[in-house]
């Protein structure tokens, strides 16, 4: 850590992580996206270590679809400072989903953008049946879907029976950053209390600047200022990404982003020790049920 920076509390939460395993022992499916590069445990660790951070969130990548077992294994090696977000189906039993929480899975992922899905009636099904599946452990429901997707579906999201955790800054496009009528429906999500808004991947918003910011720093300040207890921030390490003309099944580079460039990015969106122990340490630990100390890992 640069020497000129402000230290991120010791027990702040990478809410946003993927692992990814040797391709022997862990295949990918065949329909996947893209194809990632392994990014193990210990290189997470690493990364924990560059930023001072001393808990992270691993959720299942697209690529494994409904098998767990990386993800999980990490957890078990994790010393109680990591939680997951399972993928599952109808076929996954409350009984192997407590088996689950005792490996420190506090939730499952609706990936609806990956798929490119746009069905409403679809989309809304899903969400649904997957919320009445959890309901019962206390989980949580995190959505990876198109902001018009969740705009659409917005009157509808409270009346699921968990509280909903949207990746990525709710996939609002740049554009709209400013635009309070567009983001009315999401801002009334964030505030009845029972949504939290991930800040997570800015990249994946784009390179528009909107009065000399980021439309991602725009987010971030306007949606502090309205509920900052209902806020996570993750860094999406390893920042997977397809490279342009590879095959699907071709192995992708990662996006390069410098460690020192996410720091800096939380001390701006988070700009006092007080808001930074909010974000980043009190709000995942409720979220997702961290206890105790953090112990060296």
């Amino acid at each position: 850590m640069p020497e000129n920076l402000a230290a991120l509390p010791s027990a702040a939460c990478d809410c946003h992580v993927h692992v990814i395993g040797p391709a022997h022992d862990y295949p990918m499916h065949d329909a996947r996206a893209y194809t990632p590069a392994e990014a193990s445990l210990n290189d997470l660790r690493a990364h924990k270590a560059r930023l001072g951070l001393g808990r992270a969130v691993l959720v299942q990548p697209s690529v494994y679809g409904i098998d767990n077992r990386y993800m999980l294994a990490c957890l078990q090696h994790m010393g109680g400072t990591g939680r997951g977000i399972a993928v599952i189906d109808a076929a996954h039993r409350r009984e192997l989903l407590e088996q689950w929480h005792a490996l420190g899975v506090r939730g499952v992922r609706v990936n609806l953008e990956s798929a490119g899905a746009r069905d409403l009636e679809a989309a809304w099904a899903m969400l649904e049946h997957t919320a009445q599946q959890i309901a019962p452990l206390k989980w949580h429901l995190q959505v990876y879907a198109a902001y018009s997707v969740l705009r659409a579906l917005s009157p509808r999201l409270l009346q699921l029976p968990v509280p909903l955790v949207l990746d990525h800054f709710a996939m609002v496009p740049a554009e709209w950053a400013c635009d309070a009528v567009a983001l009315e429906p999401l801002e009334e999500l964030l505030s009845s209390g029972r949504v939290y808004i991930k800040l997570s991947g800015s990249y994946r918003l784009s390179d528009v600047l909107l009065d000399s910011l980021h439309a991602a720093d725009i987010l971030a300040a306007r949606w502090l200022a309205l509920r900052p207890d209902r806020l996570l921030w993750g860094s999406d390490w390893p920042h997977t990404a397809r490279d342009p003309g590879k095959h699907r099944l071709e192995v992708s580079a990662y996006r390069n982003i410098a460690s020192d460039g996410l720091h800096v990015q939380a001390l701006t969106w988070f700009p006092t020790p007080e808001i930074r122990q909010q974000v980043m340490v009190i709000n995942p630990q409720q979220l997702y049920g961290f206890e105790g100390a953090v112990p060296n890992q």
